[in-house]
């Protein structure tokens, strides 16, 4: 298992941790935030370890479902971090105004239909990184 994958799913647990404990709302909060900025740098981080060209375009990696799968689910996961974002924002103007209790409540049921979306898409693109690692880059 290369460094990537294991930091992947070290903060994957993290993750779980901040949505079990999330009535923790200072803990919950800098978890998101930081596993948010840690997927938004892992592919940065990748792109300047790896050589891509080879593996993509030389190999004809590029061409495989695989790929095309873990590429639509990362899409998938941004789009749904944004969504929570908004919805973050929702909930904390709401709590700082004179706000109807039930649109607050919706906007919390919305969030955490959110947040368990966003579990099960992280888990997957961890699961189809892990598939379409290369066993021959050593871990770091």
């Amino acid at each position: 298992m290369t460094g990537p994958i294991i930091a992947a799913f070290l903060t994957y647990l993290l993750m779980l941790a901040a949505f079990k404990w999330r009535h923790f709302r200072r803990f919950h909060m800098s978890v998101m935030v930081f596993i948010i900025c840690f997927d938004v740098a892992m592919p940065f981080y990748l792109v300047a370890t790896r050589d891509w060209k080879t593996r993509l375009i030389d190999n004809g990696d590029i061409l495989s479902f695989g790929v095309w799968m873990h590429f639509g689910l990362i899409i998938t996961l941004y789009v749904l971090y944004v969504i929570q974002v908004q919805t973050v924002l929702k909930m904390l103007r709401a709590s700082k105004q004179a706000v109807d209790p039930e649109e607050l409540a919706a906007a919390r049921r919305d969030h955490r239909s959110q947040g368990i979306g966003i579990l099960l898409a992280r888990g997957l693109v961890i699961v189809t990184g892990a598939i379409l690692a290369d066993p021959n880059v050593s871990a770091e």
